[in-house]
């Protein structure tokens, strides 16, 4: 079994865990350890798990990743009023092959999955998120994955996978089961045009670092239809990370990168969440910590909610345009907005009724004035392709 392969939480980061106040997280979480084996998964909302692996790595790691620094100042962050169990699964090593440990983050993610369990993976590098994509291969026909990223990793068309070209593979691996990419963050100079340009061709959502960076309530509806949610540290800037060498002097600042990954916990959909591509410095140690409680501190906000013109929690708002008549839907309880899809748009779903594709108040705003929303006109088009 997969679970056999993953590798007792660090006994520093158990030492440390010692000294901690009853309030802290490290003492509300159980913990894989050699005394105790697994924690059970039973009612628990998240299960924590480092992977080593980074023989993949674009740009080649000195060093590993020290996961149990990263352990420490998470453990040291305090419980929120939160109602969630949480576990701490340890690691996942690098197997004999890389392949090998694909494999068995592949296994682990889809068991957690079948449980209803949040898995909050901290990888080296980023082609860890394509493991996490195949783990729904038996459990959900079409996935959305957004990427917290400046760049789209499409890399060359010959190129193996690496963490900078993981997403070629996924779009272009069988079973394809990717119905939506989205891009937060991407920083133009990092991208070549043709990278650009395929984006557009397949209908996929880019949204530039400094569109997001100016209304970070931008990201919010981006996110609340992913499942997956693949965070890489160099979308941050450098001064944040307290690093120079391959990270920008450009990027979302930390409080920024907080609020993403809050959205991120508040989607109903997002079953997984990963942070990749950190480096070994105090300052990005308890910058990834504080992302992963920032994403636990939003699961304890969500609320599901099913958009319906029958419903007294929902106005409808009908806007005839030249060519399309739009229905919009706004939540009367936490004013979040939807916009129909017609079926033959979603054929994909195989279902004759509405989807409802999240989108913003200034969409609507903009309907009323006869512009069709770019959100709503890619999954048009995706339809028809």
């Amino acid at each position: 079994m997969a679970f056999d392969f993953l590798v007792p939480v660090e006994d520093r980061a158990l030492a440390h865990c010692e000294l901690l106040p009853p309030q802290s997280l490290g003492k509300n979480i159980f913990k894989h350890t050699s005394r105790d084996g697994l924690p059970v998964l039973a009612n628990a909302s998240f299960a924590l798990m480092g992977v080593n692996e980074s023989r993949n790595a674009f740009e080649k790691k000195p060093e590993k990743l020290a996961i149990a620094e990263i352990r420490i100042q998470l453990y040291k962050l305090m419980m929120g009023n939160w109602n969630v169990n949480i576990v701490d699964l340890g690691n996942v090593e690098e197997g004999e092959s890389v392949e090998d440990t694909y494999f068995v983050v592949k296994e682990i993610v889809a068991g957690l999955l079948e449980e209803n369990v949040i898995p909050i993976i901290i990888g080296a590098t980023q082609d860890i998120t394509y493991p996490t994509y195949r783990a729904f291969d038996k459990l959900k026909n079409m996935i959305n994955l957004v990427s917290v990223d400046s760049k789209f990793d499409f890399g060359a068309d010959e190129e193996l996978i690496s963490s900078n070209s993981y997403m070629s593979k996924i779009i272009t691996d069988k079973p394809n089961n990717l119905f939506n990419f989205s891009n937060i963050g991407y920083q133009s100079y990092f991208n070549a045009q043709e990278e650009i340009d395929l984006m557009e061709r397949l209908f996929f959502d880019a949204y530039r670092l400094g569109e997001i960076a100016s209304d970070i309530s931008l990201a919010e509806p981006v996110l609340r239809n992913a499942h997956i949610v693949s965070l890489d540290a160099r979308a941050v800037r450098a001064s944040e990370m307290g690093m120079s060498y391959n990270f920008s002097p450009n990027g979302f600042s930390g409080r920024e990168i907080c609020a993403i990954a809050r959205y991120a916990g508040i989607s109903e959909n997002v079953s997984v969440f990963g942070i990749y591509e950190s480096e070994n410095t105090p300052q990005s140690f308890q910058l990834m910590a504080q992302i992963i409680w920032y994403f636990m501190e939003g699961f304890n906000f969500r609320i599901k909610e099913r958009p319906s013109a029958t419903s007294k929690d929902f106005t409808k708002f009908i806007v005839p345009t030249d060519t399309e008549e739009l229905v919009f839907f706004k939540s009367n309880l936490t004013l979040r907005w939807w916009v129909e899809v017609p079926p033959f748009m979603t054929s994909h779903t195989k279902t004759n009724s509405h989807a409802l594709l999240p989108c913003t108040e200034q969409d609507y705003l903009d309907a009323c004035d006869q512009i069709i929303p770019e959100r709503w006109f890619k999954a048009y088009k995706k339809g028809f392709n």
